[in-house]
């Protein structure tokens, strides 16, 4: 046990090394497009970020076990639970990393349009997800019709972000890199092409850490006898998620709000219309107590950061309340 633990450390101190290279590749990569941050948290850093855990739910589904009923229920938890790990721990968690610089009634002040597009663009497509689970599953022509509905979602969600750039880039919210390129520091040019390179480096390592901590977390939960739905709905998305979300607290420590929360909610919309698409043609994506009790609290959590979307930001002590769902899913997840 005392060996999965120091595991976890390493492999957590790789995540945040690889997150600082990220986080500054992307920002030289966004000055030098000439993008919006809105564009560069909600696409290419959620995205970027959300490719490891992406990829256990989908090698789960292709037959990660023996048996096909625990690769059925660790592809339905993962593919949910990432989502929820998103709305409720990684904002919270992302609240408390600047509460006590800016204080209990401060406020978090991403870009208002981009930042409600991405909460409206998820809780449509997460609804879309969630009725999708009452559909018989021999009626495989109307669960296509909602899985290419899912995909239609994500589509128009990347050409409306696009879109928006421009006007963006023009009002002050550009990308704008603090820092010099690390790389830049020994002896090699500031170019596209070493921006590529340290981009790539940091994926590498982040999904290098992501892999070493799944497989921490995994001999953990083994340990403690814990399911295989439980584990995918609240272990995997802990281990997958939450280390690379460490970019949004990066952000917002330094003032940088479109940044952070766009990391979160473009991997929200990301992760909340692509992954589901393919759980309700690959799976029975029936609504068991454990995963619709996970969907409800995810939309509750979308929804009171919606609520709370003022113009002049999202006060802190809301982004509380984040937390306080999670908690209340483990309470009545753990609890049954």
């Amino acid at each position: 046990m005392t060996l999965l633990f120091l595991e976890l450390a390493a492999m957590l101190a790789i995540i945040l090394i690889a997150s600082e290279l990220f986080t500054n590749a992307l920002e030289h990569l966004g000055e030098r497009l000439g993008i919006s941050e809105g564009v560069t948290g909600s696409l290419f850093a959620a995205v970027g970020t959300a490719l490891p855990e992406t990829t256990v739910p989908i090698i789960a589904l292709l037959g990660g076990t023996a048996s096909r009923a625990v690769n059925e229920e660790i592809g339905v938890g993962a593919i949910l639970g990432a989502p929820l790990m998103l709305a409720t721990l990684s904002t919270c968690l992302m609240t408390l990393a600047i509460l006590k610089s800016r204080g209990m009634r401060g406020v978090i002040a991403p870009e208002r349009t981009g930042f409600v597009r991405d909460l409206n663009f998820f809780l449509c497509a997460f609804v879309i997800a969630a009725g999708a689970m009452f559909v018989p599953h021999h009626a495989w022509q109307v669960r296509a019709l909602f899985a290419a509905g899912l995909v239609c979602v994500y589509v128009v969600y990347v050409i409306t972000t696009f879109r928006a750039s421009a006007a963006l880039v023009d009002s002050g919210h550009g990308t704008e890199a603090p820092e010099r390129l690390f790389v830049s520091k020994l002896g090699l040019p500031t170019s596209l092409a070493t921006i590529a390179l340290q981009f790539a480096i940091g994926i590498a390592l982040l999904v290098g850490g992501a892999k070493g901590f799944i497989h921490g977390v995994e001999g953990v939960s083994e340990a403690l006898g814990i399911s295989a739905l439980l584990l995918s709905l609240i272990i995997i998305p802990i281990a997958t998620e939450l280390p690379e979300k460490v970019n949004s607290i990066l952000w917002a420590r330094r003032g940088k709000d479109t940044l952070a929360f766009g990391n979160i909610t473009g991997a929200m919309v990301f992760q909340g219309t692509l992954l589901p698409a393919i759980g309700i043609m690959l799976t029975p994506w029936e609504p068991r107590v454990e995963v619709l009790t996970g969907v409800l609290i995810t939309l509750a959590a979308a929804a009171w950061l919606r609520f709370n979307a003022r113009r002049n930001g999202v006060v802190l002590w809301a982004l509380l309340g984040n937390g306080v769902l999670y908690g209340a899913y483990l309470g009545l997840t753990l609890g049954r």
